[in-house]
């Protein structure tokens, strides 16, 4: 592989590469704003520029300046090198680039941000961004000067809203276009533009359009300041105060990766934010999966119950036994979930063999909207994986054909969620003698169950899902379980105990030593069984004067 020197360290890089993409790749940042690696580069920001020593033989390109001589009054002309973006230039072999190193970038990367600050409202108590602002992190880095302009600045809309999901703050933008770029090159929809120029540049809406769609969110997670506000997190927490879980998306079977981000302090989720991932969702979520963090605790299943009232588990699975007591395993049939991850599944399957049922079947939530970019239209994070779980799976819709005729008269349930009509099925449930379902969240099959076991949701257990690609993706535990849940496959080892059976799994470890061989890749290549939610973010760095 090809490579150049980066401030004197060697940087492999692919044909056609810029030099900001190459030095990325190997874990070192060069500043920006304007570039992001999904997007084009325009160069506008100003802020990567760096100096490119000239080739033997080659005469190095200078721009002719004056700089003010304190000793002798007056301004003196001098030569220096002429600086260039990296994100538009490409990497060559043998190129030396010089960029900390450099007296002539840092220099310019000073002169950025005060000219990015000049106007730039210093009002980081009240921002949303702060704690993870690009021009507080920069200021720290490249700048910590004494303002020198004294004039009044430039004053712009506030707090704009732009459509359903996104609020606008014009003075805080600093023009670097990226979410322009998003909706006109990812989400095709160009309904963002710049108006005015200089100081009173702005990002405005098309005429009679608002920003809506699928992917709003977006323009708010490539927003490097804090221009862009979502509606749904805007002053809710401080980032400094949130921890980071590596999660999975459960709003469809694409599977993005995910930053789950909660507060420990109360137990609660507050947002999703993308986890790069070139194999599967690139740098992007939708809207609907953004949202979707909040099912960590809307809809939830929390406490052990009966058809009558709510009760201990133990109190419960002692009526599970009754229910199945001498029950002909011929009636007996158990229905994975394509929303619960391959522990559960596994150890569902396993119960199945325990009892000796041979009736298998799967519900799933019923298909939805789909588009080209990312959504895909089965709404399950793990239907590929069900299927690898237990071959010759039955549908759901089997399953109630089997109900109706009398075939299976007991049942042992995953999830909530049906494909059909959910009223619908729960009134053709009612024809069971008795239904035990372990979910995390209500739906069908939980209004018709007898016994309600609560599992833990994606949030507050590892998990393994399989993607509609046939990658295999493990979700790290973030917030506590909470009311009485505990992982689904905990809750059937303890079902099994109570029907009478010896399960062969206690812990994580001993489960995921029976999960199928993979079918497709693994991302992570090598999960850890359990992983306690990432380190938090960075104090808030201190306001530009």
């Amino acid at each position: 592989m090809p490579t150049f020197k980066y401030d004197g360290k060697e940087v492999p890089f692919e044909p056609g590469e810029s030099i900001i993409r190459a030095v990325a790749r190997q874990g070192k940042e060069i500043p920006h704003y304007c570039w992001h690696p999904g997007l084009s580069a325009p160069a506008n920001c100003r802020m990567c520029l760096v100096e490119i020593a000239p080739a033997a033989g080659q005469r190095a390109v200078t721009l002719d300046v004056l700089d003010w001589d304190p000793a002798a009054g007056d301004y003196r002309a001098r030569k220096k090198p002429k600086l260039q973006p990296a994100c538009q230039m490409n990497a060559a072999e043998g190129m030396v680039v010089l960029g900390d190193t450099s007296e002539h970038v840092k220099e310019a990367r000073k002169s950025v941000q005060e000219f990015l600050l000049l106007n730039h409202p210093v009002d980081c108590p009240i921002c949303d961004q702060s704690g993870e602002c690009k021009l507080q992190d920069y200021w720290l880095e490249h700048g910590q000067y004494e303002k020198r302009m004294r004039d009044e600045p430039i004053h712009k809309p506030k707090a704009v809203s732009f459509g359903p999901t996104i609020v606008y703050d014009a003075e805080r933008c600093v023009m670097c276009t990226r979410c322009i770029r998003f909706m006109d090159e990812v989400a095709h929809d160009p309904v963002l533009t710049m108006r005015e120029r200089g100081n009173l540049n702005e990002i405005s809406v098309a005429p009679g359009r608002e920003l809506e769609g699928h992917y709003t969110f977006m323009t708010e997670h490539v927003c490097p300041v804090g221009a862009l506000t979502t509606k749904d997190f805007r002053f809710k927490a401080r980032v400094w105060f949130l921890r980071t879980a590596k999660s999975v998306c459960q709003g469809c079977a694409t599977g993005c990766n995910a930053h789950l981000d909660f507060d420990p302090r109360n137990n609660k989720a507050y947002r999703y934010r993308p986890r790069d991932n070139e194999q599967v969702n690139k740098y992007w979520m939708c809207d609907e999966g953004m949202l979707s963090y909040d099912r960590a605790h809307k809809g939830r299943v929390l406490e052990a119950r009966t058809k009558s009232a709510v009760s201990s588990t133990k109190s419960v699975l002692l009526d599970a036994a009754r229910l199945f007591d001498g029950v002909p395993k011929e009636t007996v049939a158990v229905v994975f979930s394509a929303q619960h991850s391959l522990e559960d599944n596994v150890a569902l399957r396993e119960l199945a063999s325990l009892l000796g049922s041979s009736h298998l079947f799967f519900a799933k939530a019923p298909d939805g909207y789909e588009d080209k970019i990312l959504i895909n239209k089965d709404k399950n994070s793990n239907t590929r994986g069900v299927h690898e779980v237990a071959s010759g799976i039955r549908t759901f819709q089997e399953f109630l054909a089997e109900v109706r005729s009398g075939k299976i008269t007991h049942a042992i349930a995953l999830g909530g969620a049906t494909s059909g009509d959910a009223a619908a099925d729960a009134i053709e449930l009612q024809a069971l003698k008795a239904l035990v379902t372990v979910s995390a969240h209500e739906g069908a099959l939980t209004e018709s169950a007898q016994i309600v076991l609560p599992a833990t949701s994606w949030a507050e257990a590892s998990g393994t899902y399989v993607n509609a690609k046939g990658i295999r993706q493990v979700s790290e535990k973030g917030i506590e379980p909470q009311g009485s849940s505990r992982p689904a496959w905990e809750q059937l080892a303890e079902l099994a105990r109570a029907l009478g059976l010896e399960p062969s799994w206690a812990k994580l470890k001993e489960i995921r030593a029976k999960l199928p061989v993979p079918k497709g890749s693994i991302f992570p290549p090598a999960a850890p069984a359990a992983s306690p939610a990432g380190p938090p973010p960075a104090a808030p760095a201190a306001p530009a004067p």
